[in-house]
């Protein structure tokens, strides 16, 4: 897998993320629900913390805490990217998934907004709410599991018959 396509996908993380978020922040109120099912719904919220809104009142310092952890993961990451062979394609989208959330989320909005725009809400009957998230955290979230996956399941090259030298 080249370094255009491992980086091409965060790349269109952060451009589907950024894109769904200006179109949410100027078409739907805070807090409106736009029921698409019976258990998805569409509704605007500002989330100043991380997960789970983890910090959202801590004053505005979460803010600035929130870009570093951002600039060193993201800078990890990319670092982490470059050094990977051509045959560690499902690691790679992976840490690219990751990548692009992460830039996407905790980086451009916190720095532009102060803010995470989160809208994708999914909830069992009108009874148990998950947190609202956004195209971002849907990333970072396949990507976690992905290399979740990879790391318990995955036997690696050193362990094929065909990679021995």
């Amino acid at each position: 897998m080249s370094y255009l396509f491992r980086y091409g996908i965060a790349a269109v993380v952060v451009i589907l993320d950024q894109i769904s978020k200006v179109w949410v922040d100027r078409n739907i109120a805070l807090y409106e629900q736009i029921e698409y099912t019976s258990f998805f719904n569409l509704t605007k919220a500002y989330n100043s913390g991380a997960a789970f809104s983890f910090l959202a009142n801590a004053g505005g310092w979460q803010r600035w805490f929130f870009i570093g952890i951002s600039v060193v993961i993201s800078i990890v990451l990319i670092v982490w990217l470059a050094r990977m062979t051509r045959h560690e394609r499902w690691l790679a989208v992976a840490i690219s998934l990751i990548l692009g959330g992460a830039i996407g989320n905790n980086l451009i909005d916190r720095v532009i907004y102060g803010h995470v725009v989160d809208f994708l809400q999914v909830h069992w009957k009108a009874e148990a709410y998950f947190p609202s998230f956004n195209v971002a955290d849907a990333a970072i979230s396949v990507g976690t599991i992905l290399l979740l996956i990879l790391t318990f399941f995955d036997k690696g090259e050193e362990t094929r018959p065909d990679s021995a030298t």
